[in-house]
Parts: structure tokens; C-alpha cells; sequence
């Protein structure tokens, strides 16, 4: 870690690191094994292509590079794709204010990455959350267990393959769920319509030709 001098010379204005820098420093300590940057409406983001590293990278980004922040753990579901699960990290430096993302992708016969709650407390429940809807699990993860629902559910309602009208699930003294219609209400869309305003989620009325 370095020394608190060393810190706050390396984040002085007259010093401090561009998004771009952070990401090229990020990808050399880790040649091999990271990949980009690739930019997307000023966004950067780095993959990472030996995911059992991710927590040793992530340290290096937090004690090194100051993204002392973790805002957000989100996963895709590429579904009939190879490899079928993305996980992307969202990272944030409070010094030297730069955002950087951080992508991992797993196979669903895997499913499973470290865990980097060690490095940022906020992984905790990104993490939990994760496992919950999308079925990802964390190796060495402290609490590894649903955040939404309840424990014994069967299903992960993220997953492109769970219905949007949901499953119905029975668990007795537990909870149960049933189908949600979709005749009307906020979780409609008209599918193809001529612009965004009209593929908004609105209420539908029932009676209106569809």
C-alpha cells in the first residue's frame, strides 16, 4: 500500500491520471490477462480474460489506483452464447473522481467467480444479489445467500429464460408466487413500435386492439 505522501503526490491536480492513463496502467501490471480499453460514450472498460485473478486486479485498482468505491455489480445473461454469463464491475475513485469498468465472463457449467467483498465492503451485497437473480455464485464470499427472495426458491428471475409473466412456486410456512397477467399494467410494451415513446411500458387498456 503505498505511503500516504506517495498518495497525495500522485493525486495532485498537476499529476493526477486521466481515465485513459488509469486503464493503460491497469492493463500493463496485468499484461496477459487484460484486454482494452474499449470506449462507449466516453466509458471505459478493460476484460479480464483469466477470471480467478479478478480479486488480485481489483486490489491493484483499489490500493494502487484509488477506485476506492465499488458502485455496482451487474451480470448478463448472453443466454444461447458461449461463454453465457458477463459480470461487470463498476468502479469509482473518490480522489481523482474516474469511473472504470471491469469485465469477466463465465461459462454456465462454472458459474462461478471469486469474490471480491475483501477489497470493497459494497461487494458483499452486489455479490448476494448477483447469486439471487442471475444464479452466479462467489467463491469465498462470507454470507452467500439469497438477498431478494426467499431461501429455497427455486428459480433466478434475471435469467433470459424466466418468464416475464414469472413461475409459479409453491414452499409451504415459506412464501409462494403465482403468474403475473400481462393484459395491462406498467410491464407492457407495444414490441416494434415506430419510435421509443411508443415502446414506453405503459398501462395497456384491454379492450384496445393490440
Amino acid at each position: 500500500m503505498p505511503s500516504q505522501p506517495e498518495r497525495e503526490r500522485r493525486l495532485s491536480p498537476e499529476i493526477r491520471m486521466t481515465p485513459k492513463q488509469l486503464a493503460k496502467t491497469l492493463k500493463q501490471q496485468f499484461e496477459g490477462i487484460v484486454s482494452g480499453p474499449v470506449e462507449f460514450r466516453g466509458e471505459l472498460t478493460l476484460e479480464l480474460l483469466d477470471a480467478s485473478r479478478i480479486a488480485e486486479v481489483c486490489q491493484f485498482a483499489k490500493t494502487e489506483l484509488d477506485f476506492d468505491f465499488l458502485v455496482d455489480l451487474t451480470t448478463i445473461d448472453n443466454h444461447e452464447e458461449t461463454p453465457r454469463w458477463t459480470a461487470v464491475y463498476h468502479i469509482y475513485g473518490y480522489e481523482h473522481f474516474c469511473h472504470l469498468r471491469l469485465k469477466i465472463s463465465v461459462s454456465e457449467e462454472e458459474s462461478e467467480l471469486p469474490t471480491v467483498s475483501s477489497v470493497w465492503r459494497t461487494a458483499n451485497w452486489h455479490e448476494r444479489e448477483a447469486y439471487d437473480m442471475m444464479g452466479i455464485r462467489f467463491a469465498g464470499h462470507p454470507d452467500l445467500r439469497r438477498i431478494l427472495m426467499w431461501e429455497g426458491y427455486p428459480y433466478f428471475p434475471l435469467r433470459k429464460d424466466f418468464p416475464l409473466a414469472g413461475k409459479p412456486s409453491e414452499m409451504p410456512d415459506v412464501a409462494f408466487s403465482d403468474p403475473a397477467p400481462l393484459e395491462g399494467g406498467p410491464f407492457v410494451t407495444v414490441a416494434g413500435g415506430e419510435d421509443s415513446t411508443a415502446r414506453e411500458p405503459r398501462e395497456r387498456n384491454p379492450n384496445a386492439d393490440r
